[in-house]
């Protein structure tokens, strides 16, 4: 009863969390600072709402949400949309690690001769403290990485190659601690390094590779069901946790029934499952549907427990070492991102701001610490709390870093920030109750869209509504350049007089490369020539009777068109993304409700199908939710 009293208290603090993270980030701050400074908040050590060692008691929600996370960073590995991009994972991987660990090892140990629970050890354990906290200190945060970027919609070869370095790296560094907690063992143990100890490092590895696999083959199974979702939901975070429960029983039994402890680390088996389900099989996209629809709830119930368990005194005491090793450790982190993008051939605008991507700890880093108080006794929570120092104060300046890199690489794609070249632009030729609709409507959908007329009241009557607008005292070539540059995307003519019409569409085509003028003709004798132009001639007569013969036949496809469908819209994006450069439809991760509906490359229209490729610059109709459509937008393109 007294768990499901705290769960139920902990359910309330959560929800003001997730109020809390939404405020931070309308002055600009990432969500999960504010989810970490409610949970402190909401702690023992200043409201007591969740008293003191509750994290210990809620513990299956960290497991839970770190399962998640797991999975998630495991699903983020996407061999064929990452492949581009492999080379500069790699050097700066590589590189970040190398100096990394270098620097933050050396510190660590320089600094046992200050730190109150290793000042007096040996030599040998001295060096197994600064190996187990320079590998933790090497681990980055996929959660927060991904929660940041979701917030601020980026995308770019940045956001790709820092969202690959840092799940790569995570994967890298699960496995690097089961060596760094072998050799520490051996260290503090003084047993030494034997055989018999490479063979049960091996066996480690190993075992957690297979395991890795058997639970991406649950997760299959799982998803290959015809459950409901929430059904699936529901199991898949029940096999998250049963991943954890798992590990550490195996531990304990092996401990007390066999002549080797085997540990399995939890983390690695379910990032494996993440990547095995991404890349295997034919599941990805309901996967990532999957995590995205409880991914929300996770990062705020993660990161607000987070808050709830810092140990806000002890994290006062240790601040200065703290701080120095924040200090090395970021360091570390921009020497080593500057040469492997050096490496790597990035330009120089990557190697200045890799590093500010690179900085953010959270869950992966937390869940290592806690692993090793466990798994050392000698150490406890005394170098728990010190990691958790250093990792908490890269939990809090990490995303700000990170949302600054986005930011300055112009990867952010914020309302009002999208970049020039990838704002959808209109130009209305004609003021009247259509086109000021139809202007306001676009607008809606986030087009930039200019108003025009030759009639000097027409443009005064728009004075006072929020458009733009201006007067054309006549149509040339002169008047239109003011309007018209080469990032128009589309011209629509309404103007009452159809010489005025013809005009727009010809210089528009002729003149500003517009590659299909849109006119509403006034007299049928006109459309011929609209037509023989190649303009899209929308007659009103014959629109009316071919949008009733539409709703007669496909009545689902009309109430699309006439935004009577209010789960459903259409879109038409640019592919501008080059990591997608190439791949087949079938491979693109876009949103399950997203149906591709044409594809025009270089004036041709291709029936889209799953083994169709998409190519930098087609056009790609889109058909789904409006918020998915946003997602997919953001992946295509523009």
């Amino acid at each position: 009863m007294q768990l499901v009293i705290l769960t139920i208290s902990f359910f309330f603090v959560a929800l003001a969390a997730k109020k809390i993270g939404q405020w931070f980030s309308q002055v600009g701050l990432p969500y999960i600072t504010g989810y970490l400074l409610a949970g402190m908040v909401a702690g023992p050590f200043i409201l007591n709402l969740i008293p003191e060692g509750a994290s210990t008691d809620l513990r299956f929600i960290d497991e839970i949400s770190l399962a998640v996370i797991a999975f998630v960073a495991g699903s983020e590995l996407y061999l064929k949309e990452i492949r581009s991009r492999l080379k500069s994972i790699s050097w700066v991987t590589g590189s970040v690690m190398l100096v990394t660990l270098v620097l933050s090892g050396v510190a660590l140990y320089l600094l046992t001769d200050i730190i109150s629970f290793t000042r007096g050890m040996e030599t040998t354990s001295r060096i197994a403290v600064a190996v187990l906290g320079s590998t933790i200190l090497l681990a980055l945060s996929p959660a927060s990485t991904i929660a940041v970027i979701k917030e601020v919609r980026a995308k770019g070869s940045f956001t790709a190659t820092v969202l690959g370095i840092t799940v790569t790296m995570d994967v890298v560094i699960i496995l690097l601690f089961a060596v760094s907690v072998a050799i520490s063992s051996a260290l503090l143990t003084g047993l030494g390094f034997s055989a018999s100890f490479a063979l049960l490092l091996f066996i480690d590895l190993a075992a957690a590779i297979l395991a890795g696999w058997l639970v991406g083959k649950m997760l299959q199974a799982v998803l290959g069901t015809s459950l409901k979702s929430y059904f699936k939901i529901a199991l898949l975070l029940l096999i998250g946790f049963a991943v954890f429960a798992s590990a550490f029983w195996l531990v304990d039994y092996s401990h007390d029934n066999l002549p080797l402890e085997i540990h399995i680390e939890p983390l690695l088996v379910a990032m494996i499952a993440g990547f095995y389900v991404t890349n295997f099989t034919n599941f990805r996209d309901e996967f990532a549907s999957l995590l995205h629809d409880v991914g929300p709830a996770v990062y705020v119930a993660f990161f607000t427990l987070t808050g709830v368990a810092l140990k806000l005194d002890i994290l006062l005491a240790t601040l200065p070492v703290a701080l120095a090793l924040f200090v090395v450790r970021g360091g570390g982190i921009a020497i080593g991102s500057y040469l492997g993008g050096r490496a790597a051939g990035e330009p120089a605008s990557f190697n200045r701001y890799a590093w500010m991507g690179l900085i953010t700890q959270a869950g992966i880093a937390l869940g290592l610490a806690r692993e090793v108080a466990v798994e050392f006794p000698a150490l406890g929570d005394a170098f728990a709390t010190l990691v958790i120092s250093v990792v908490v104060l890269n939990e809090i300046f990490g995303p700000m870093f990170l949302k600054s890199a986005l930011r300055r690489a112009g990867e952010t794609n914020l309302p009002m920030t999208a970049t020039a070249d990838e704002v959808r632009d209109v130009l209305i030729l004609g003021i009247e109750a259509q086109s000021i609709e139809l202007a306001r409507q676009l607008q809606a959908a986030n087009w930039q869209v200019i108003l025009a007329d030759t009639n000097r009241d027409h443009v005064e009557r728009l004075s006072h509504e929020d458009l733009s607008e201006h007067y054309l005292p006549v149509i040339n070539e002169e008047t239109l350049a003011e309007l018209i540059d080469s990032s128009i995307d589309a011209v629509v003519a309404m103007l009452p007089d159809d010489e005025e019409n013809l005009n727009v569409a010809e210089l528009s085509q002729m003149k500003f490369g517009v590659k299909r003028p849109i006119v509403r003709p006034n007299a049928l004798n006109m459309v011929e020539k609209f037509t023989e132009m190649g303009a899209l001639v929308l007659d009103p007569a014959s629109a009316m009777v071919s949008l009733l013969n539409q709703s007669v036949r496909s009545p689902q496809t009309a109430a699309v068109l006439l935004h009577q469908d209010s789960g459903r819209e259409m879109v038409q994006v640019t592919v501008s993304n080059r990591d997608v450069d190439g791949l087949l439809v079938r491979d693109l991760r876009l949103p399950n409700d997203v149906l591709f509906v044409d594809l025009t490359r270089n004036g041709s229209s291709i029936v889209p199908h799953g083994y169709t490729r998409v190519r930098l610059q087609d056009e790609v109709t889109l058909i789904g939710k409006a918020s998915s459509l946003e997602e997919a937008t953001l992946k295509l393109g523009y």
